[in-house]
C-alpha cells in the first residue's frame, strides 16, 4: 500500500535541480549566496527566512545532494531535547563512516534558547550542516550565538510569474489544462498569496473537477475556499501591517492606508487596537495642525465599539481616510519629549513665587503669589509674565507650531503673545480677534 499511496502533486513535481525551483533566482542562482557555495564546493550553515510555500525545504533537500550529504530533517514542533541528541549522535557516526550531515530544522524559531544552543558544538566541529527554516524574523527569534555561525537567506513569496511557472508544469504533468478563464486564472494565483505549494493544491482541486466549461471569478470562488490571508496577528506580520498602515497616514496616502487596514481585518486583527493606534496617530502625527482629527479617531472606537463588525468596520476606514489626508504636525510630540528633557535636567526647581497660592500668612509673608497678575483682567487677556523657575535662565521654548493647518493660527497667536512681551504690539494691531482669537 505504501508504493500505491496517493501523492499530492505539489509532491510530484517537487524540483530535483535547484534550477528548477522558481521564485528564488536571488539566492540560487549562479552570482547568488548558495550558487556560490555550491561552484566553490562548499556548504555552511544557513536560515532560510520565508513565508509558508517558497521552498525552503525544497532548496535545502537539494543542497544535501549536491553536497554528498545525507539529508535528515526535524520539525521543531514535535522535537524536543531527546529527539535532538539522537539526530547529533547519529550525524557523529556517519561522520565517522565519512560522510557528512545536513540537517534541516523546519519552524526553528519554536525551539527556546538552551535547544538552540544545543546546535552550537555541533554546527563548530562540522559534525552537522545546519539549515534552519522560520517564517518568523530571525532578529527576534534566533539567539545571537546561532545567527553567528549561520547566514540568513530571504525567501520571497512567489510572484505571479513563477505561479504561473507552477501551474504549467501541473498543466504539463497532468496532460490537461485547468478549466478556468483567463481572468480566473489570475483570481487563482491571488487566491495563493505567494504560496507555491497552496496554488498546486488548488490546481489539483480544480483537476479533479469535470467542468462542463472554464469556471470563470466568481465560479471559481464558489468551487474552491478562498485562503485566509497569511497572517499572524501575535507575530511579525502583525507589527509589519500596523507600521504600514501608520506610515500610509503619516505620509498622507488615504489609499494605502485603507489597503493596510483592510488587510488586517481580512487576517483577524481587533479592530479596537486598530482604533487604539489610529488615535495614537492623530496625537502623534497630527496634532493641532487638525484638532478634529482626534475627535474623528476617537469616535471611530466609540462607533466601532457600538456597531461591532462589519458595520463598525466603516467608522474605522472613515477615521483613516481623514487621519490621511490632515494636514501633519509632530510639534506636540517634539514639545514634550522636549520639555520632559528639561524636566529631567533640572530637577526640583521651585516655580516662581508670584504664580505660588499662599494660603497661610507665613507664604503670604514669603512672598506666595505677590505680584501675580490675573490675564482675564488685563486689556489683551494676556500678562506676559514669566511663569518658568527663576533659576532657569532665559524664556523656554519647547512647542514650535508649523505654519500648516490649524497650527498656523496658533502660530499667529503666539507671535502676537510674543509682542505683547517686548512691548512692541499694538492691542489694536489686529493681532488678535475681539474673541482673542488669531485673524
Amino acid at each position: 500500500m505504501d508504493e500505491g499511496a496517493p501523492r499530492p502533486l505539489a509532491d510530484k513535481l517537487r524540483p530535483a535541480r535547484l534550477e528548477d525551483v522558481v521564485g528564488q533566482d536571488h539566492i540560487i542562482g549562479p552570482e547568488a549566496p548558495l550558487g556560490r557555495m555550491i561552484a566553490q564546493g562548499r556548504l555552511s550553515s544557513v536560515v532560510f527566512w520565508g513565508p509558508p510555500g517558497t521552498g525552503k525545504t525544497t532548496i535545502a533537500r537539494l543542497l544535501a545532494g549536491h553536497a554528498g550529504l545525507h539529508f535528515e530533517q526535524i520539525s521543531a514542533i514535535f522535537s524536543g531535547v531527546a529527539d535532538l541528541r539522537k539526530v547529533f549522535e547519529a550525524a557523529k557516526a556517519r561522520r565517522l563512516a565519512g560522510q557528512g550531515t545536513l540537517l534541516f530544522v523546519d519552524e526553528i524559531h519554536r525551539f527556546n534558547r538552551a535547544q538552540q544552543d544545543s546546535f552550537l558544538p555541533h554546527v563548530e566541529d562540522g559534525t552537522i550542516i545546519l539549515v534552519g527554516a522560520t517564517t518568523e524574523n530571525p532578529s527576534f527569534e534566533l539567539n545571537a550565538a546561532l545567527l553567528s555561525r549561520a547566514q540568513v537567506l530571504v525567501l520571497h513569496r512567489l510572484d505571479e510569474a513563477a505561479l504561473e511557472a507552477l501551474l504549467q508544469r501541473a498543466e504539463a504533468f497532468e496532460e490537461k489544462t485547468l478549466p478556468l478563464t483567463g481572468d480566473a486564472r489570475v483570481s487563482l494565483k491571488a487566491m495563493a498569496d505567494g504560496d507555491g505549494r497552496f496554488v498546486l493544491s488548488l490546481a489539483e482541486e480544480l483537476f479533479a473537477l469535470e467542468a462542463e466549461a472554464p469556471l470563470d471569478p466568481k465560479a471559481l470562488v464558489e468551487t474552491v475556499q478562498r485562503r485566509a490571508p497569511v497572517y499572524d496577528k501575535a507575530q511579525e506580520g502583525h507589527y509589519n501591517l500596523i507600521s504600514a498602515l501608520h506610515k500610509s497616514v503619516r505620509g498622507s496616502d488615504a489609499d494605502a492606508a485603507l489597503y493596510y487596514l483592510a488587510r488586517m481585518l481580512a487576517g483577524g486583527e481587533d479592530p479596537l487596537y486598530i482604533a487604539r493606534r489610529l488615535v495614537r496617530m492623530a496625537y502623534e502625527d497630527i496634532g493641532l495642525a487638525d484638532p478634529e482629527a482626534a475627535h474623528q479617531a476617537l469616535a471611530a472606537k466609540d462607533a466601532y465599539d457600538f456597531l461591532g463588525s462589519p458595520e463598525g468596520e466603516l467608522a474605522l476606514a472613515q477615521a483613516t481616510i481623514y487621519l490621511a489626508t490632515a494636514p501633519k504636525s509632530n510639534a506636540a510630540y517634539k514639545a514634550m519629549s522636549a520639555a520632559k528633557s528639561a524636566a529631567r535636567e533640572t530637577g526640583s526647581l521651585l516655580p516662581p513665587k508670584h504664580i505660588l497660592n499662599a494660603p497661610t500668612k507665613l507664604m503670604k509673608d514669603e512672598g506666595y503669589g505677590e505680584g501675580y497678575v490675573y490675564d482675564p483682567d488685563t486689556p489683551e487677556g494676556f500678562s506676559g509674565q514669566d511663569y518658568f523657575p527663576e533659576e532657569m535662565e532665559g524664556r523656554q521654548t519647547y512647542y514650535r507650531p508649523f505654519d500648516r493647518g490649524f497650527e498656523r493660527e496658533i502660530q499667529k497667536r503666539l507671535a502676537y503673545w510674543a509682542r505683547l512681551r517686548e512691548g512692541k504690539a499694538d492691542p489694536e494691531d489686529g493681532g488678535l480677534d475681539e474673541g482673542g482669537q488669531a485673524p
